[in-house]
């Protein structure tokens, strides 16, 4: 079964993604990761040529583990650069379905549900206001919300308007508004919507 979580930067899609998965004992997919990995590898590489696996909570990019060296505030910018880029994006499309074949996956990004698993059992779009999703990701990076809140709307600009696979729910995705809760309320919400889809 592949449960695809979709939605903006600073919605939840990581937090909550990552404790569905331990609590439904399902494999984590974070594709912001494969981009974040392909940033981190440099322009001069090819994305294709790349081996980027996930080890429990561990980015590993050609064997190494670069799961802090992606977190950085630079690695994001360049991530959200390159994901635009339709070349890359059908390069990692193709990664990520390869690992969804097989097994129980929740998988998180901004195209899971729309173009990478549109067959998906189950797709759940994760939405927050910008201050409230800004607040979030400053308190994350410890960073000023001020700065964090402009940089998320360029981003939000950059992923809903691009031509390759811009940032919207699918049209069978059950949208959650994370607003005010915690994320283990929102995991419970969606682990309820999987039970009902596989009974």
């Amino acid at each position: 079964m592949v449960v695809a979580i979709d939605g903006p930067a600073g919605a939840g899609k990581s937090t909550v993604a990552r404790a569905l998965a331990r609590a439904l004992g399902f494999t984590y997919l974070d594709s912001g990761a494969m981009y974040r990995s392909v940033a981190l590898a440099g322009p001069m590489v090819d994305p294709a040529s790349l081996d980027i696996a996930f080890d429990g909570d561990r980015v590993l990019l050609d064997g190494r583990d670069v799961t802090q060296a992606i977190r950085t505030p630079e690695v994001s910018e360049a991530a959200s650069r390159v994901a635009a880029n339709p070349n890359v994006r059908e390069v990692m499309a193709a990664k990520q379905r390869e690992l969804l074949a097989d097994g129980d996956w929740v998988a998180e990004g901004r195209d899971i549900g729309t173009v990478v698993a549109p067959d998906a059992e189950l797709k759940v779009f994760l939405t927050a206001s910008p201050e409230e999703r800004a607040r979030r990701r400053a308190a994350e990076l410890g960073a000023d919300v001020q700065s964090v809140l402009a940089e998320q709307a360029i981003r939000d600009e950059r992923d809903s308007t691009r031509a390759a696979s811009p940032l919207r729910p699918a049209p069978d995705a059950v949208e959650v508004d994370t607003g005010g809760k915690r994320a283990d309320e929102v995991v419970d919400e969606i682990a309820r919507l999987v039970a009902s889809r596989a009974s």
